[in-house]
Order: C-alpha cells, then sequence, then structure tokens
C-alpha cells in the first residue's frame, strides 16, 4: 500500500504532471544535501592545504559517504534539533565518526544553504538555456519557411495591412532573443557566496587562521574556485544579497511574459483556422463536443506563464524586508519561488517546443480571409491607378467611398462576402483600370519588406545567437500529458 500513499497527500503538479526530470532533480532533496556534503568537503580541503590539522583519512571518508544520506536519521535529528542544517551535520558525523570534529569547520548555515541555492541557480540556468534555444531555432526555421505568405495583420484585434506569417514569428522570435540574452546574463552575473562567516564578516576564518588574512582570502577563493565559480561576492551579510534572486526570477518572469503573448497569439489564430499546434490522432478536444480542436497546449503555456509572472513577487517581497544582517523570515519562501520559478519555465518551454515543431498552417483560410479583407485595403491604389489614367482624385476618391459603404452592408448586415470589386468591375466608371485589377489585388505588393526583414532578422541576429547551442538542437519533446 506503500505505492497508494503518495494520492493521499498533496503532490506538486509541477513535478507529479509536467516537469523534466532534470529540473525536478536540480532542485530534489538528493541534489540539495549530497551539494551540503560536497561543500563540507571542499571546504575541509581547503582548509587543510592551508595549514589546518585535517588528515586526508577525514577527508576521504567524508567523499565515501557524498552521497549516501540517511534520509530518515536526518529527519529524526531534525525533529529533535529544529535546525535542518545541523540535524544534516550530525547524520553526516555519524556516519563519518573520523571526519565529526571538522565538519563545518568555522562555518555558518548559510555556507552550505545559499552556497547550494547559488548552484542550483547556476544549473537551473544551463538546464533552461538549451530549451530556449531550442524553440528560438524552431520558431526561426518556422519563420524562415513562410517569410513570403501573405496574411492579414491585425492591429486592436482588427483587421490591418498585411504581413506575412513568418514576419510575425519574428516578432515572437524578438521577445525570445532578448530573454535569452537575459537569462545568459543573469546565469553569468551569478557569484559564489564563498566562506564568509556567521555576519558576513569571516571571523570565524580569522580565528581558525591565528588572524591571517591572507589566508582567510586564500581560503575564499579555493572553496570558490573548486565550486565552479569564477567570482564570489566580495560583501555579504549572513546571506548573499536576496536582490540576486530579484535579478534570477525577474529573467524568468520576463519569459513568461513572452510565452504567454506567443501562446495567446497561436490561440488566436486557432480560433480563425489559420494557424493551428499539433493535434494528435487519439487527442479529445471536448468531452461534450467531438468535432473540438482545442489548443490545450498553448493555453496550458498561458496558465502556468501567468504563475510564471506572479511569483517574481516573491523575491521582490523578499528582498525587501530582510532586515540588517539577515532575518529568517526569507527561508520558507524561498524554498517555493526559487524552484517553481525555475520549474515552471522549464515546463512552459518544453511545452512551447512541442507546439512550435509541429506548427500547421493553413494556407488557404488565410488566403479567403485576405480575399475578404483586401479589396478596402486596396483602395487607395485602385485610386493612384485611376489618377495615372487621367482620372480626378477627388471624383475617384468619392466612387470608392460609395461602392465601400456598399460593400460594407453587405458583409456586416447581410452576412455576404465583400464585393466590392465586383462593384467596381461592374461600373463603367474605372473602365480604364479593368485590367490592372489583378495586379493591383495580388496580396504579395501589399506586404512591403516582410520577407527581407525576415532574411535579415534571422541571418544577423537569430543564428548568431543560436551558435554556442548547436550540439544541443536534436532533441525532440514528447509530451506525456
Amino acid at each position: 500500500m506503500e505505492g497508494a500513499d503518495e494520492f493521499t497527500k498533496y503532490r506538486s503538479p509541477l513535478v507529479s504532471r509536467y516537469a523534466s526530470k532534470e529540473m525536478a532533480y536540480n532542485f530534489s532533496d538528493k541534489k540539495k544535501f549530497t551539494t551540503w556534503r560536497k561543500l563540507w568537503i571542499l571546504l575541509a580541503k581547503a582548509e587543510k592545504a592551508l595549514g589546518l590539522p585535517i588528515t586526508d583519512a577525514q577527508i576521504q571518508e567524508m567523499e565515501s559517504h557524498a552521497e549516501d544520506i540517511d534520509f530518515t536519521m536526518a529527519a529524526e535529528e531534525e525533529r529533535k534539533l529544529r535546525h535542518d542544517v545541523m540535524a544534516h551535520v550530525h547524520t553526516f558525523a555519524h556516519y563519518c565518526p573520523t571526519a565529526a570534529p571538522i565538519i563545518h569547520l568555522g562555518a555558518t548555515s548559510c555556507y552550505v544553504g545559499d552556497n547550494t541555492d547559488l548552484i542550483m541557480l547556476r544549473d537551473g540556468f544551463d538546464i533552461l538555456l538549451p530549451k530556449l534555444a531550442r524553440v528560438i531555432d524552431r520558431l526561426a526555421n518556422f519563420a524562415e519557411k513562410y517569410a513570403n505568405l501573405p496574411t492579414l495583420g491585425f492591429t486592436h484585434y482588427q483587421p490591418a495591412q498585411l504581413t506575412t506569417v513568418g514576419k510575425r514569428a519574428c516578432l515572437w522570435l524578438q521577445d525570445l532573443a532578448m530573454d535569452m540574452r537575459n537569462l545568459q546574463r543573469a546565469r553569468d552575473d551569478l557569484r559564489f557566496r564563498g566562506v564568509k562567516g556567521t555576519t558576513g564578516t569571516q571571523a570565524s576564518f580569522l580565528q581558525l587562521f591565528q588572524g591571517d588574512h591572507d589566508k582567510v582570502e586564500d581560503l575564499d577563493r579555493m572553496v570558490t574556485d573548486m565550486a565552479g565559480f569564477k567570482k564570489a561576492y566580495l560583501v555579504t551579510g549572513q546571506t548573499y544579497s536576496r536582490k540576486v534572486d530579484v535579478d534570477s526570477l525577474s529573467s524568468l518572469a520576463s519569459l513568461g511574459a513572452t510565452v504567454h503573448k506567443i501562446c495567446t497569439d497561436i490561440r488566436l489564430l486557432a480560433n480563425l483556422k489559420e494557424i493551428e499546434e499539433p493535434f494528435e490522432k487519439e487527442q479529445i478536444g471536448s468531452s461534450a463536443m467531438p468535432y473540438k480542436r482545442n489548443p490545450m497546449r498553448a493555453e496550458r503555456c498561458c496558465s502556468l506563464a501567468r504563475h510564471l509572472v506572479a511569483l517574481l513577487n516573491d523575491p521582490l517581497q523578499t528582498a525587501s524586508v530582510q532586515w540588517l544582517e539577515r532575518t529568517l523570515d526569507d527561508s520558507a519562501n524561498r524554498r517555493i519561488s526559487l524552484p517553481e520559478s525555475f520549474l515552471t519555465a522549464d515546463i512552459v518551454l518544453s511545452t512551447l517546443q512541442n507546439i512550435t515543431e509541429g506548427l500547421v498552417v493553413y494556407p488557404k483560410v488565410i488566403e479567403r480571409h485576405i480575399r475578404h479583407e483586401l479589396p478596402f485595403m486596396a483602395t487607395e491604389n485602385i485610386i493612384m491607378a485611376m489618377v495615372k489614367a487621367g482620372g480626378n482624385r477627388q471624383d475617384c476618391h468619392e466612387k470608392i467611398r460609395v461602392l465601400s459603404q456598399e460593400a460594407a452592408a453587405v458583409v456586416k448586415q447581410e452576412g455576404g462576402d465583400n464585393d466590392l470589386l465586383a462593384r467596381v468591375q461592374r461600373d463603367p466608371y474605372f473602365i480604364p483600370i479593368l485590367g490592372q485589377l489583378d495586379a493591383l489585388l495580388d496580396p504579395k505588393t501589399f506586404i512591403g519588406r516582410a520577407p527581407q526583414q525576415v532574411a535579415r532578422f534571422l541571418s544577423e541576429e537569430i543564428r548568431p545567437l543560436l551558435e554556442p547551442y548547436k550540439s544541443k538542437m536534436d532533441v525532440k519533446i514528447e509530451l506525456e500529458l
């Protein structure tokens, strides 16, 4: 019955339903507490190298137990001690009796807690960046393929001047490219908290090294290097500044806004039947209406993207209420907001990749929508052609105005098709340009430089951005749910 017991407790759907295994592991207890042990080992190695009486045997004993965590014992210790770090110090020491005296030597809880968080943030960005690159790659291929396909533009969600399907995708790509740079910058700006002591003064380590400032600085640098960071924060309180969390989650919230906009656009276009997300052969759109093909992937992205944007409020509030060198009211909040932000970003990127790998375009539907609106948009071209044929602009303008209103009444009041072109063809006034009407109404003459803009944008801004991720482009996403 143990397996059934998991269904009697709340499980976060971020992990149980959606997130990738790699991101779920990144914020798992296993990753967290093995990282704590590795940090204790790094600290001991550096302290030994700088002359403290720590033996190779003690370090080897710690290394041999870095992975085999007794979670049951740790939980029992925490119930007694009401302190998670000391619970794991005691548990580690139980299995490393020789090393017990030097585990956590000179350190404070934030040595393992904050440094582990920074490692998880860094590794989280390293998981997200290739996924974002793949989404950009798939959309870039889509934009290139449809760079020349005219489609109605929409402003205020009303038909406007034509653009192309590929050019519209470049609007999405531009936002994603900004997110790519934001995530990379946030990742590269991360530093290590390092070895700073209880209030950030390194007083305990200065005492350990009998007032030798150089050795304390060497200790901080060595542990930082061994942990894989180029720099440590030069000043901290007990914790690293919670503005770092704001910076990291801001980039993810901004990504959430981008994804919401893209997927909302896809949902609107799906309603018009111009574009659809992938739809499985046996997928059911509605339990009551079997004909429906709901854009459930895009809807999922919008739903989760809202959560991702909303999560930014947590680190903003937390950073603002940290008193002096630190208060502990950050802890419970960060246990939720940091993992959930990365898990949510991971899910929306995986889902968006799945969508962009299978977007379906319906050119005939797009063409029909253009035909309904283009005669109105072509009126200026018709007027100019008549003037060139010897007509008077004001007379022509009045003719077109009257015919346009008549055609609009057919569309709006009678539910008919736009018959402006037929009215123009029947009016003797326009005989001089009847042979030009097809050319004047060619959709490709209304898209301006859209195809050229697509080509330049992809070659100058998008392809170079993806170059570092070329080896990671072949991963495809199959959604389990």
